[in-house]
């Protein structure tokens, strides 16, 4: 299998470079700044091993390239990309004939829940991946993995359910890159429960690491709005010790080379300043559901417009104290 990697940020460039360095055929697919980079001095990939370049294809659209069956595409843009990049890439003939929407396999390596129902709106064949890879990319052309000893654990499955063949071979290639892959039938439960963990994103994102009890009390307040929500739509979530059991030891977070501990996507995107940020996706996927079932979700919503602000005001990451970010939620709690 060829895997395409729409997206080759921090976890897309990870995926992308681990599956490289054990022989597979990857196509990184960039825009901008990162399409320039990857392009003129490859993919530079630091795990705790030390870091390499990988010189792999990249484009910035499919006119490039020549799609046949043996292809596999990853989406590992953010959500608030996902529409866009999926018209752009469902479209694309298939040697043989047929569309890439209608013939080849799409992974949505993605935070949050929404991926999957945007890709089914044009793809047969759709696959969840409960992305757990701690991942930075700040710099163009650069990507930092620490997780260790393994890069990542990603649960796969059939969206909406189930398991194939297909997710099988993937998830054997991926487990030979340091990516364990757990093929599961029920990978949205798994997704549910990392929405619950990125409710953080948004308090990270404006106020910096959470490393103190104000910030780790206001995330608790997030969650607990999240589990209810989730309860009072008749959502299960892969559950605390069933991750711990999943999980274990086998994948560390802890910075390798001594320095500071950045932040996590939504950090990231500010940090960068693209003046987006998937909070919608995020905190408000909680107060979608909250609507809809009528539970108020007043956390939730002031961390979804505050997260947005930042993005769309090109407010520093961090820049807000936690005392402040919490007044606004008081206000309207």
């Amino acid at each position: 299998m060829r895997y395409i990697i729409v997206g080759a940020g921090a976890v897309g460039g990870a995926i992308g470079g681990r599956l490289a360095e054990v022989g597979h055929e990857v196509v990184l697919v960039a825009r901008g700044a990162q399409y320039t980079a990857l392009r003129d001095d490859g993919l530079r990939l630091t795990t705790p091993e030390g870091t390499r370049t990988h010189r792999l294809p990249v484009v910035d659209g499919p006119a490039a390239l020549r799609l046949g069956d043996g292809d596999v595409l990853v989406l590992a843009v953010k959500t608030q990309d996902a529409a866009e990049a999926l018209d752009t890439w469902s479209a694309v003939p298939v040697e043989g004939g047929g569309t890439a929407g209608e013939r080849l396999p799409l992974i949505c390596a993605q935070n949050g829940v929404e991926g999957e129902r945007l890709a089914l709106r044009r793809f047969h064949r759709v696959y969840g991946c409960c992305v757990y890879l701690p991942a930075t990319f700040v710099e163009p052309g650069r990507v930092l993995a620490a997780g260790a000893p393994l890069t990542g654990i990603l649960h796969l499955g059939r969206y909406p359910s189930g398991a194939d063949d297909t997710v099988r071979a993937v998830a054997a290639d991926w487990a030979k890159a340091k990516l364990e892959a757990p093929v599961v039938p029920d990978v949205m439960r798994w997704k549910y429960a990392k929405l619950l963990s990125n409710l953080a994103n948004a308090i990270e994102a404006a106020t910096g690491v959470i490393d103190g009890p104000e910030g780790r009390a206001l995330f608790d307040r997030a969650s607990e709005e999240g589990r209810a929500v989730l309860a009072a739509a008749g959502i299960e979530a892969a559950g605390a010790a069933e991750q711990a059991a999943a999980r274990g030891d086998r994948i560390r977070f802890d910075p390798f080379d001594g320095s500071p501990r950045g932040g996590g996507s939504s950090w990231q995107s500010l940090t960068r300043g693209t003046g987006t940020i998937e909070a919608d996706y995020l905190n408000g996927e909680i107060a979608l559901l909250g609507r809809l079932h009528g539970v108020p979700t007043p956390v939730n919503d002031v961390l979804r417009r505050t997260a947005d602000a930042f993005a769309r005001e090109r407010r520093a990451a961090g820049s807000m104290t936690v005392a402040e970010l919490v007044a606004l939620v008081d206000a309207e709690a």
